[in-house]
């Protein structure tokens, strides 16, 4: 089995209901909810939302020394419009602008969101990195 890739990420939040609501305004269907844990398909990997302090807990870890925001998650988008109705779909769901739509030195266009806990999102379009009809790299 490769060790090259990831099945799960699970994201700590301060507020279930409060994330809940804010993926599922952009559409995202939940596969799986339980008292505390939310779960929601992404083609063979699972997206997870989970108290933060459950987390640390399950962690062994202080509160304090999760952070947030020293990674990025990303979903591309087929062209410069889909960056950019994506950014603003974040932000009517209540998402932070972190940096606007613009072109890339490295010859894309790309923008950059904090969801209600501080994750960032990337939302770009990547013209050397095709995409299929599911939205997946080609």
């Amino acid at each position: 089995m490769s060790m090259n890739r990831v099945n799960l990420i699970t994201l700590g939040v301060s507020d279930l209901a409060r994330s809940r609501a804010y993926y599922e305004a952009l559409g995202w269907v939940p596969e799986e909810t339980l008292e505390n844990v939310a779960f929601y398909d992404m083609g063979g990997t699972k997206f997870g939302l989970f108290p933060l302090d459950m987390l640390a807990k399950e962690q062994g870890r202080a509160h304090a020394e999760l952070g947030k925001g020293a990674m990025t998650l990303a979903q591309n988008y087929p062209d410069e419009a889909g960056v950019d109705a994506a950014f603003q779909a974040a932000l009517e769901a209540g998402a932070t602008a972190i940096a606007q739509p613009e072109k890339m030195a490295w010859g894309g266009y790309s923008s950059y969101v904090a969801d209600p806990d501080g994750h960032i999102w990337e939302f770009a379009f990547n013209p050397y990195w095709p995409l299929d009809d599911e939205g997946k790299l080609a």
